[in-house]
């Protein structure tokens, strides 16, 4: 997208904004998948980057996978070099990713995980680690939980906020991050107590509509479609949910995604939106969706003024694209800005082509 063309949608973006002041500037937070590739990372615009992932072994120690190149962690933590504000915080966990139900359950194994994850903390001379357990006293995804999940993740990150503070001996400050979805995926959480241990919470507010939703919909949509039905899922339901429990405004980071999610044989009518569907078409980076949709024969771009997201439709074809552009992700910028909140956290760095991440920064530090 020309470079006017992007300046215009953020101007119109936050021209219907009236921001309220903010403690800083917000939050711009990164997560790199470990891969091979070579990565384009913009590392001067960049607050922090969550590398992704290291594992909860059987024996509760935070360890990295065998198919993790220690490497390339080291190499990203290099990346300070071209901006010394950058911080690198190893994520931990991610769907369905386990152990972490037994890692939590005594003092003992809690104390397990906490050293390993300082003697990685050391040995990368990371700035801090984000816990990704999806999710505590939940077995959606086929690993362990149990009844007391709630009380003993609480107690795991209480005494892991201690210990960094220990290993920084108020000379550094090392991050203390969760990654959290609202509803009852945060049944597990204590809210707003653990927010007094954490630095912030990295929202997952996207996912929305995939496989295992009876319709098509928005994956990631800021506002509630008209045609979304009452218990449809939304960012700004999300960080309600969050902030109505007491998690301050300042903590909360709004995740978006870098890819979308497609959806077959599905229902015609509406241009395809809401409606039921019979194959599910798994991911799509959005390097893709310029590549091979956008401006293809046979799909129609269509936006939602409600939700404030677009989705590609194909008639023809029958199939339906949920995704953010340039444009939505301005929008959710704005709303970052306008409500207060922390800043913004996108998965996932090697599925952009540089436009999304350019819309967030440009958008995010704009002038009011």
């Amino acid at each position: 997208m020309p470079c006017r063309h992007l300046r215009a949608l953020l101007a119109a973006a936050l021209s219907v904004c009236v921001f309220t002041a903010h403690a800083g500037p917000p939050r711009l937070i990164g997560y790199v998948m470990d891969d091979p590739a070579p990565l384009q990372l913009p590392a001067e615009r960049l607050d922090v980057v969550n590398f992704a992932f290291a594992k909860v072994a059987a024996d509760g120690t935070i360890v990295l996978p065998p198919e993790v190149d220690p490497a390339r962690l080291h190499a990203l933590v290099g990346q300070r070099a071209r901006n010394p504000r950058l911080q690198i915080v190893l994520s931990i966990g991610g769907w369905g990713a386990g152990n972490f139900s037994e890692a939590a359950a005594t003092a003992a194994a809690r104390a397990r995980f906490i050293d390993s994850g300082v003697a990685l903390l050391r040995r990368f001379d990371l700035d801090g680690l984000d816990i990704d357990w999806e999710y505590p006293g939940l077995g959606d995804a086929g690993i362990s939980h149990a009844a007391d999940d709630r009380g003993n993740f609480t107690l795991l990150l209480e005494a892991l906020r201690a210990r960094l503070d220990r290993e920084g001996g108020g000379a550094r400050r090392y991050l203390l991050t969760i990654a959290a979805a609202e509803g009852r995926f945060a049944d597990g959480l204590e809210l707003p107590r653990i927010a007094a241990a954490l630095d912030w919470i990295n929202l997952m507010t996207y996912d929305f509509h995939g496989s295992l939703t009876p319709t098509t919909g928005h994956h990631s949509g800021l506002g509630r479609s008209a045609r979304a039905g009452a218990g449809a899922r939304t960012t700004e339901d999300a960080v309600r949910y969050f902030l109505d429990a007491g998690v301050p405004a300042d903590k909360i980071n709004v995740g978006v995604p870098f890819y979308g999610r497609r959806f077959g044989d599905v229902d015609p009518a509406d241009d395809g939106l809401y409606r039921p569907f019979a194959s599910d078409g798994g991911f799509i980076t959005w390097r893709d969706i310029v590549r091979t949709r956008l401006d293809a024969p046979g799909w129609e771009r269509h936006w939602d003024a409600d939700a404030q997201v677009p989705w590609l439709w194909n008639p023809a074809e029958r199939q339906l694209i949920t995704y953010d552009d340039p444009r939505s992700l301005a929008i959710k910028a704005a709303h970052v800005r306008r409500n207060g909140l922390g800043g913004i956290m996108y998965w996932e760095q090697r599925l952009d082509d540089g436009q999304l991440f350019d819309a967030l920064y440009e958008a995010l530090h704009a002038t009011p």
